[in-house]
């Protein structure tokens, strides 16, 4: 998962760009970068480490122009390095840029292409560096000096016609202006807006709405699925659909945990959804345990809140904040190994021993996917004195990998993968465990948007919507994704840096 944004506006971006990406960290804190163009020429700043880290104010003065692109960086296909921080750039045709959020899950099959049949080469293993690649080919092939609207829907066409998956990007072409697209399923998300200025109007895309609200642009609406839009760098905006066959079907993940409470996603409040997804598992507790003895709600930050706060108002129970974050510390989920997040866990909350002591306490938590989080939590509760210690979770047991941008752990180190709810239940430590239904899941995100039919669930059933997963791919991602892959994968990383390191050093 990632954060991407593009500016085109009427004087320079870069701040704006800059403040972008500060909304956007939660999609991604492993790396960010940011590209301008001025009179024809990129301008670059990128690298490891937060967005308030890798910029300076010596950088953003050498970041001039008034289009751009920026990308917080979070790791799925590829290793994490600085090589891989977006957005990524290639020379040929015109000069394009590009931000990528997403996972393209025929990779393999487009990296062939592109060295035997498009002669192109590639530097990294990054699907994102295939798709700018794609992109670039299929515009080259239209043959124009100076490409038109229409030429760039044509490649954009191509690309949909190539490229599988769950993908959203922006490109940027030097001299001519931001092209952006979503894939023809919608699962990744990108809406795009305008703001009027003395000088005219200026237009932003981005990943997430709340981008656009912070720098004050009006939402116009959701790019559709398979649509591309292209804004010239005199501020004219064209948009067509790019594929005959489109469906939108967004990642019913984005409202579980990725996306900010406060945005709007294809229509649908990420917070609404939240709530109504407190209300309904109320609605579960009250039929399986109608005389609950449940003292207090306690939510575990950050993610969770919203839910908590309508499932103890529905319990008619206390609502308390027993757990303090430390908002330093990552999200402990796509840490690299288990050793890694157990000692997370630890450093990223800390227990308030009055809301715990002598009550019975239910914690409620967004998801549990490998368990090792909820099992400290529950630890930590019972060493703070609670009587009893129950589980809710607010979306469904998740029991397979994500193949679509959310680097979600392998099948076999998911804890719900082939197990009974009592099992679940048993090994994290709880009194009692209490999941979401899918159902209610899906209808608390389908009432804020009655047009969205069905959603991206494959986390939760298994059923991945792009029809070309089978057995031999999701055995491809458990050698690529297990922590063991992981920690060799760091060793190397480290062991590189440590080299170039030395290098310096003797230098």
């Amino acid at each position: 998962m990632c954060g991407i944004v593009g500016i085109v506006g009427k004087q320079d971006v870069n701040v704006s760009l800059y403040d972008a990406l500060t909304m956007l960290q939660h999609r991604g804190q492993d790396a960010a970068g940011i590209m301008t163009c001025y009179q024809g020429k990129f301008a670059q700043q990128k690298g490891l480490g937060l967005v308030r880290d890798v910029f300076s104010a010596q950088h953003m003065r050498s970041l001039l122009g008034n289009m751009g692109l920026g990308h917080t960086r979070y790791p799925t296909a590829g290793n994490s390095g600085p090589a891989l921080a977006q957005p990524f750039y290639v020379n040929s045709p015109y000069g394009i840029a590009m931000a990528h959020n997403g996972n393209l899950t025929n990779t393999e099959k487009l990296r062939e292409d592109l060295f035997k049949e498009d002669l192109r080469h590639l530097n990294t293993d990054s699907d994102s560096e295939v798709l700018l690649n794609v992109f670039a080919h299929e515009l080259q092939l239209q043959g124009k000096l100076k490409p038109s609207a229409e030429d760039i829907f044509n490649a954009v066409r191509r690309v949909h016609k190539r490229a599988k998956g769950g993908y959203s990007a922006i490109a940027m072409i030097a001299n001519y202006g931001i092209v952006a697209f979503r894939d023809p399923n919608g699962i990744r998300p990108l809406v795009f807006g305008s703001r009027e200025t003395d000088r005219g109007t200026e237009y932003m895309i981005a990943s997430e709405s709340v981008a656009l609200d912070t720098l004050g642009y009006k939402l116009i609406r959701d790019v559709a699925p398979a649509e591309a839009i292209y804004i010239t760098t005199e501020g004219e905006l064209h948009s067509e659909v790019c594929a005959k066959k489109t469906r939108l079907r967004p990642c019913i993940f984005e409202h579980v945990y990725f996306a900010r409470p406060d945005s709007i996603m294809d229509g649908v409040s990420v917070y609404k959804a939240r709530l109504r997804q407190g209300e309904k598992l109320a609605d579960k507790i009250l039929r399986e345990r109608p005389d609950h003895d449940i003292d207090v709600i306690i939510p575990i930050p950050d993610s969770s809140r919203v839910a908590g706060q309508a499932l103890a108002q529905n319990l008619g129970v206390k609502f308390r904040e027993g757990l303090v974050k430390n908002r330093y510390i990552g999200r402990t989920f796509i840490m690299p190994g288990q050793k890694e997040r157990r000692k997370s866990v630890r450093q990223k909350l800390n227990v308030i021993d009055l809301e715990f002591r002598d009550k019975v306490v239910m914690l409620v938590d967004d998801s549990i996917v490998r368990g090792t989080t909820c099992k400290q939590i529950i630890q930590m509760a019972r060493d703070a004195g609670a009587k009893k210690v129950y589980f809710a979770s607010a979306a469904p047991a998740v029991k397979h990998p994500n193949v679509y941008g959310i680097d979600m752990p392998t099948a076999k180190e998911l804890i719900a993968h082939g197990r009974e709810v009592e099992e679940i239940g048993k090994d994290i430590g709880a009194d009692w465990l209490i999941y979401q239904d899918l159902d209610d899941l899906v209808a608390a995100s389908a009432e804020g948007n009655p047009e969205i039919k069905r959603f991206e669930c494959s986390v939760f059933d298994g059923c991945y919507v792009t029809k070309d997963i089978d057995d031999d791919y999701l055995l491809r991602l458990d050698e690529a994704r297990n922590d063991s892959a992981k920690s060799k994968t760091t060793q190397n990383l480290e062991q590189s840096n440590n080299a170039m390191l030395g290098i310096y050093n003797d230098g």
